[in-house]
């Protein structure tokens, strides 16, 4: 997060109006403060629960003795014996009825209880450590839900399940899920240190996540971000374009009029230029784990196309297509978007691999139209070209023909021309950016497109 004099000031305000007596408005307090931009919150809450946790070591309502002071983590269940698997059918149906009543309080102890009992692993204090992952594989809250919608199917469903739907259900196991593994990170925190686990166990904010590196649920958040990112670009593109239409000082004329004051320039004079809106051209490798990063970014261009005068889209693997009206029509989700591409466009010949030489001397051929002296062509992949001819002459064409050429290559530079990638071959003729993240998608694309 970008937090600088402004916000610190900010929250030292925020502090001073609300006290430091009640957790719960601080948190949101401090969030009013800082936060900025979508996408923050989670971050901002995991961060926040480790430097002001709840409470300090084992929790409460998992010691033995209440009045005792926290102490080490105790053995954990083991599955197979039979006392423990008692202990887990406790913690089950408690948690059950947690649920049931969407008891916030009794669902925070659960979660507290859980981890202690089911997420220890390691025998001595060097690989000791709490695992969110092995308390909820032990726990299995899914398999909740999976009993009481079957229940309800049947008839014979608990009264609260007749008032929740299946999507009801499903939020609050993953609010307890989230419950769980900020208890994991705060146990882990007091092992490890709270420097440690913040780096390492709080996941960056969903516009930093690498696009090769995205989850399911990592890629459903982007998918969100298009919208608000795409009429963020269009108003900087904008404001670039007003700027842009002053046109640079005519020295002479300037010159000229200061004559009138004393040789003091102070009404400079500019050379007027009317520029017509740009035209774009988007060349991306649907293959692979490339798919993501490419699908993500022709709907976002697509999003911003009245900042353009022509957006077209093409689309390979090892051959080249139009893609322009698949992106036009289709729906705003980047997997469905890839699906349709893959099964409607003809982006694959004998084999499935990526041929970027015979992808780019297809569409140096077949569309000479689409490149002219107004078009930006920008070219999404990692440049992978599993060991075939990079076929450098066609992309040389392009780029005479075009106004820029621009690559954005979602991998990082190191591994730039490391194995079967022909990156560093491709930049020596057109200009290849790194673009592992849609935070810099989005600057690359306010600060190369032309206006």
């Amino acid at each position: 997060m970008r937090i600088g004099p402004g916000e610190t000031v900010d929250a030292g305000a925020v502090l001073a109006a609300l006290g430091l007596t009640d957790r719960a408005y601080i948190r949101e307090g401090l969030a009013a403060a800082l936060l900025r931009a979508d996408g923050q919150r989670a971050v901002f809450d995991a961060t926040f629960d480790l430097y002001f946790p709840l409470g300090v070591g084992t929790p409460e309502a998992a010691r033995a003795d209440p009045d005792a002071e926290p102490t080490g983590p105790v053995d954990p269940v083991s599955p197979t014996n039979p006392t423990d698997r008692a202990v887990l059918a406790d913690l089950r149906d408690r948690l059950t009825a947690a649920l049931a009543d969407d008891d916030r309080s009794a669902l925070t102890q659960l979660a507290g209880e859980a981890v202690n009992t089911l997420g220890r692993y390691g025998s001595s204090p060097a690989t000791q450590g709490w695992s969110a992952h092995q308390t909820l594989s032990r726990l299995a809250p899914e398999t909740l839900l999976a009993g009481l919608l079957a229940a309800r199917r049947a008839g014979q469903s608990p009264g609260f399940t007749d008032r929740l739907d299946a999507d009801e259900i499903r939020r609050r196991i993953q609010g307890f899920r989230g419950q769980v593994g900020t208890e994991a990170r705060r146990r882990a925190a007091e092992l490890r240190g709270t420097e440690r686990i913040a780096r390492r166990a709080v996941a960056p904010g969903t516009d930093q996540v690498d696009f090769l590196a995205a989850n399911r649920d990592q890629l459903a958040e982007l998918r969100r971000t298009v919208q608000p990112l795409a009429r963020k670009l269009a108003t900087r593109l904008a404001a670039r374009r007003r700027k842009a239409h002053a046109g640079r000082i005519d020295l002479r004329r300037t010159l000229r009029r200061s004559l009138s004051t004393g040789g003091v320039p102070l009404r400079p004079a500019y050379r007027r230029r009317r520029p017509g809106r740009p035209e774009i051209v988007l060349l991306c490798d649907v293959s692979g784990s490339v798919a993501g990063f490419a699908d993500f970014t022709m709907l976002l261009v697509q999003a911003m196309r009245d900042q353009f005068s022509k957006v077209r889209v093409f689309a390979f693997v090892n051959r080249t297509d139009e893609v322009t009206r698949l992106v036009t029509t289709g729906s705003a989700d980047p997997a469905a978007l890839g699906r349709r591409i893959l099964t409607e466009a003809k982006v694959l010949g004998f084999h499935g691999n990526s041929d970027y030489g015979a992808a780019l001397g297809e569409f140096a051929d077949r569309y000479p139209d689409a490149v002219g002296p107004r078009t930006c062509v920008l070219i999404l992949g990692d440049a992978r070209n599993n060991g075939r001819d990079p076929n450098l002459p066609a992309l040389g064409r392009i780029a005479d023909r075009a106004r820029r050429v621009y690559w954005l290559n979602p991998e990082r530079t190191e591994f730039w021309s490391s194995g079967d990638s022909a990156a560093h071959a491709y930049a020596e003729l057109v200009e290849m950016h790194p673009c592992r993240n849609a935070r810099r998608l989005g600057e690359l694309v306010a600060r190369l497109l032309p206006v």
